[in-house]
């Protein structure tokens, strides 16, 4: 397998665990899959909730939250650990900066350009900045603007094709349209990135993400020019993800008809699994009444049919009445529980087997 390089870190695989929130990769999962040579990525979404006992305040108790995160993933793993920060979040720059000053290694950044992600660095920071991105001109558009007013470019670039699960960085009528495939747009995504790579003189690896289940998909997409994957869903159904068991389980009872895409709150179309909560969103039967917590920039309270960071909270806890799971477009083919060890080895032998 070809060894991925961000900066000065080389995992032993070139498999990034993406970032799920609101509480599905956290310590647990990440430090699992940085023990077995991967890089394991926190979620900094929604922790204000789950931290709700550390302050009142909810963006208070998230960087808390994230800052205890970081450390318990610290003490657990020897690997290499990473925190996605949303840019639509709220409290995108303060949980920037507790990322920086925990020294996390990476900060993984989508949803939104992350244009102003250098500019939360200082001269002692070590961590690397990963904008996760759905096209080559948002490459274009990052490199330049971190190139031209803080001289930095990305340290590697995640592009996250229409497959992938929760928030999409696509329309919906281009979630099937070929021309988006991540098969399509990575070779553009490789070439633009190659631009500033020549110029500048700097090693940019491109990370492929989105609809990526088995070794012989790593394969494929590697011998297309990534220089590593980046897969979420399936390490949900690990033993070690921190999601309660009745979430894993509705990922091992979904069937392909029930991974649907859904019209978030957010503004962005997403994928997730079909369930009670989701019925009685689109019979229109759930309206919250205020704001909680503020807590993403273009959720307005006033047209949204929920509160998604309730309703993902909820999911993680294992309620679907009162909540929904977001979800990759394979999720419907994991059929049991397994360790993040016996998952990353499946994986391998199921890539050199089409080597």
């Amino acid at each position: 397998m070809k060894t991925l390089t961000i900066g000065d870190l080389k995992p032993r695989f070139p498999i990034i665990q993406g970032g799920m929130g609101v509480g599905i990769s956290l310590s647990g999962l990440a430090s699992a899959v940085a023990n077995e040579g991967g890089i394991g990525v926190i979620s900094a979404a929604g922790l204000g909730l789950l931290y709700k006992k550390l302050s009142p305040n909810y963006t208070e108790a998230g960087n808390l939250g994230l800052a205890e995160e970081i450390r318990k993933a610290r003490e657990k793993a020897k690997g290499i650990i990473g925190v996605n920060v949303m840019v639509a979040l709220s409290d995108f720059a303060e949980l920037v900066k507790t990322s920086i000053a925990e020294k996390v290694d990476i900060i993984f950044s989508g949803a939104g350009l992350p244009l102003d992600l250098p500019s939360f660095l200082k001269k002692d920071s070590v961590t690397k900045l990963v904008p996760i991105v759905s096209s080559a001109r948002a490459v274009r558009i990052i490199c330049e603007k971190w190139k031209n007013n803080y001289d930095y470019l990305p340290d590697a670039v995640v592009l996250e094709g229409p497959k992938a699960g929760g928030h999409l960085g696509y329309k919906e009528n281009q979630l099937e349209d070929e021309h988006f495939s991540l098969e399509e747009l990575l070779p553009q995504v490789v070439q633009e990135v190659s631009v500033f790579e020549q110029k500048y003189n700097k090693r940019i690896p491109v990370i492929a993400a989105g609809g990526i289940y088995t070794g012989e998909d790593i394969k494929r997409v590697m011998d297309l020019g990534a220089s590593g994957v980046q897969l979420g869903t399936r390490f949900v159904t690990t033993t070690e993800c921190d999601a309660s068991d009745a979430f894993k389980e509705s990922y091992i009872k979904a069937e392909e008809k029930d991974i649907e895409i859904i019209k978030s709150p957010v503004g962005m179309p997403g994928r997730a699994i079909h369930c009670n909560f989701l019925e009685k969103v689109k019979a229109g039967i759930k309206q919250p009444k205020a704001c909680p917590f503020n807590c993403i920039k273009t959720c307005d309270i006033s047209k949204s049919p929920y509160c998604i960071v309730t309703a993902l909270y909820n999911a993680f806890k294992g309620n679907f009445e009162n909540g929904y799971a977001f979800a990759g477009s394979n999720a419907w083919r994991t059929s049991r529980i397994m360790s993040v060890k016996e998952t990353i080895n499946e994986l391998i032998s199921e890539w050199k087997a089409k080597e």
